[in-house]
This record gives structure tokens, C-alpha cells and sequence, in this order.
């Protein structure tokens, strides 16, 4: 077994213990912990709803309650009486509040029963995406070592800006400490303190690790290791780009971290975490070791809150260095109609592939932005921070 296998195990050992000791009696269970014979199926616990997900009016966001009971019993859930076919049940409620509590309870041939979850609804959601770029480091090594005149004679923000130019779009650019040839951060000048400024209505810069190399360097870190990585940099984004262009994390490298190191993560501003939540070998990948019912599930939709920390997770729709200029579109297209991924595109990239040094540069990397922001712009997304509001809508 693997160490990824292995931490997962680990995880899934302490979190299975954590909630058997939450349950009381009455067969009453923990926030999605279905009991012996009820299940809430949906919507998820920590589902991010919006008004794809039901029908909003004034008064909330009605939605539907689907789940399962034993044949014959009564189930009410948050007091109304559901409907029985078989062993399905299913009730509608008008969501008023930001967080809702579901409770469905069940009463009859094996006694009373109770589920509970938690869902959030996004009240104000619109249409929008992000575009973060992961691996920054060549571009401020290139400005630190030529010296220019301005950051955008780097080609590099210079493309950026260009397609900010032409579509609004905005980029975080999460960036390393080091790079391998032995540059840092603190040798990065100073002197473009007001361009940053002037920019940072659409460029931002934020943590991403201390280095390229080793892989996965916090799947199986102590939090403390994380978090003094991730202030060294945060002070030297501070020092030469200012606060007004620094921003918390939204990727961590690799996008695997221990769950203890959520709650540090929180503390330090971070509200998002996107990842891949791909399928593996042994088991889910790139998905900040969260639990396979929570990986499978954020596979197939936009964000799921863990409630324990406060951060929600976002699912990566499109990573551009990996799909050619062809496939962007059709990409794109099947998650615009899936009401469960269609009202945030999470646009990802990596900086090294602009680069003709690097050995898999993509000589087309700026088209395939384009045509990316290109589709989202034409589809009415509009750009956001993830960090501004609630997953860059109003909170």
C-alpha cells in the first residue's frame, strides 16, 4: 500500500471512531451518518445549492427532499409529513437561511430513527468562473534577473493582461518561494509596488508551496511545516506586491493535505480549496484526502462545505495545458448544462507550459486560454476571486 492509501486509511480509521462517539440514543446519528434503515440521499450533506437546484422566489429556495425509510413508516422531515412510494420518501422545502439543517425522521417497524444534514444555499449565485494558474515562478525569476521597466515587458503578464484586455478576465497566479536554480522570493525588487497596485483588480498572487520539487509536499506534512511555508511567502508577497494583491490560497501543490491542517488553513483567510477529486488507482486523487462519498460527490458538482472547518471545496472543470484548442469547447459545453456543475467554472492552468525552455511547452498555451474565457465570457460567466464574498458571489 502506498502512502497515499495509507493516509487515507489512517484518515477514514479516525473518522469512522470520531462518529461512532457522536452517536445518542434513539438511533439519532452524526450530520451524514444515515441511520440503520433512514437515509437522506438528498441533497448531500455540505450540497452548495443555488437556484439550478430548485425554484427561487422571495421566500427561499424550495427544494426536494429525497431519501429512504423502511416500507410503512412515517417519515416527517423538518415537521411535514413526506411522501411514501415503497421504501423512497421524498418532501419539499423552502430553504430560508444561508445554512439549513435537514432532519427526516422516521417512525414505525424498527422504532424511531433520525438523519440529519447540513446544506448551504448560495442566495445570491450568478453565473461565474475563475481562472487560477498554479507553479509560478519563472516569470518573476524573468522580471528579478532582466530588470525591465515594467512587469508587463515579461511576456508572460503581458499575455495576461492582454486577455484581460479583451474579456475582463481576472488570474490569481499561485506562486512558489524558490525555484530550482536557487532564486527566491526576497530577491524579487520592490520597485513595482504601484503596478501591482494598479493591477489588482484582476491580478493577484497567492501561496502555492515552497518549491516545485518534492511532490506532494504536505499529503503527509505536519500542519505546522504547511503553514510556515505558506507565511514565508505570504510576507514576501506583502513586501513587494502588497496587500491589496495579496490573496489566500485557493490550490495547495499537489492539492493533498492532512485534515488537520484545514482548520490552520482557515485561520489564515482560506475559504475555497479547489482539487481534481479524480478516480485513482487506490482511491481518490488530488482531492485534500477528503472521504470517497465527499471525492465522488464533488466530482460530478461545483462545491461541497466541510462544516468542520468552514472551507468549501471546488472541483476543477478544466485544467487548459492538457486539452488542445480543439477540445476546449466540447470541455466546456456538456458542464453548461449539468445544473449540478453548470454556475461556477473553476478554470485552472500551469505557468511553466508558456515557457519554450520547459520540455512540455505548449506553443498554443494562450490560445487555449483564450478560447476557454473566450466560451465562458460568450455563456454569460463573469470573473471572480473566490476569496470575495461566497465563492466570488455576494456573501
Amino acid at each position: 500500500m502506498d502512502r497515499v492509501a495509507a493516509t487515507r486509511r489512517q484518515f477514514l480509521q479516525a473518522t469512522t471512531a470520531g462518529t461512532a462517539a457522536a452517536l445518542v440514543p434513539g438511533r439519532q446519528t452524526a450530520y451524514g451518518q444515515p441511520g440503520p434503515a433512514l437515509r437522506i440521499e438528498e441533497p448531500f450533506h455540505g450540497a452548495v445549492l443555488n437556484h439550478r437546484h430548485g425554484a427561487q422566489t422571495d421566500a427561499g429556495l424550495k427544494i426536494r427532499v429525497l431519501g429512504r425509510a423502511p416500507v410503512g413508516d412515517t417519515v416527517i422531515v423538518n415537521g411535514a409529513r413526506a411522501q411514501r412510494e415503497g421504501t423512497s420518501f421524498r418532501a419539499d422545502l423552502v430553504l430560508r437561511q444561508k445554512e439549513t439543517e435537514i432532519t427526516a425522521v422516521a417512525a414505525g417497524s424498527q422504532g424511531r430513527q433520525e438523519h440529519r444534514v447540513r446544506v448551504v444555499w448560495d442566495r445570491h449565485s450568478r453565473p461565474r468562473y475563475r481562472f487560477s494558474i498554479d507553479d509560478n515562478s519563472f516569470f518573476l525569476r524573468d522580471i528579478a534577473q532582466k530588470k525591465y521597466a515594467s512587469l508587463f515587458d515579461c511576456f508572460y503578464l503581458k499575455g495576461l493582461r492582454e486577455l484581460h484586455s479583451k474579456y475582463g478576465a481576472r488570474f490569481v497566479l499561485n506562486i512558489y518561494y524558490t525555484t530550482d536554480d536557487g532564486f527566491e522570493l526576497p530577491q524579487f525588487p520592490d520597485r513595482y509596488q504601484g503596478e501591482w497596485r494598479d493591477n489588482a483588480d484582476w491580478l493577484r498572487l497567492a501561496f502555492h508551496a515552497h518549491a516545485n520539487l518534492p511532490d506532494r509536499p504536505y499529503q503527509n506534512a505536519a500542519p505546522a511545516k504547511l503553514t510556515a511555508d505558506f507565511d514565508q511567502v505570504a510576507e514576501q508577497i506583502l513586501r513587494f506586491a502588497g496587500a491589496q494583491t495579496y490573496t489566500p490560497p485557493t490550490v495547495i501543490h499537489w492539492g493533498m493535505v492532512l485534515p488537520t491542517a484545514l482548520q490552520p488553513l482557515y485561520e489564515r483567510g482560506v475559504r475555497v480549496l479547489s482539487g481534481f477529486f479524480t478516480r485513482a488507482k487506490d482511491g481518490w486523487d488530488v482531492n485534500y484526502l477528503l472521504d470517497d462519498a465527499r471525492s465522488e460527490y464533488l466530482s460530478r458538482h461545483d462545491a461541497l462545505m466541510d462544516f468542520d472547518s468552514g472551507i468549501v471545496f471546488s472541483k476543477v472543470d478544466i485544467v487548459c495545458n492538457n486539452v488542445t484548442v480543439d477540445q476546449i469547447v466540447p470541455t466546456l459545453a456538456p458542464l453548461g448544462k449539468d445544473p449540478n456543475q453548470a454556475e461556477i467554472m473553476d478554470l485552472f492552468t500551469h505557468e511553466q507550459y508558456f515557457w519554450p525552455f520547459y520540455v512540455n511547452y505548449r506553443p498554443d498555451h494562450f490560445q487555449r486560454l483564450d478560447t476557454a474565457i473566450r466560451w465562458v465570457t460568450e455563456n454569460g460567466y463573469q470573473p471572480v476571486f473566490y476569496h470575495e464574498g461566497f465563492l466570488g458571489g455576494p456573501a
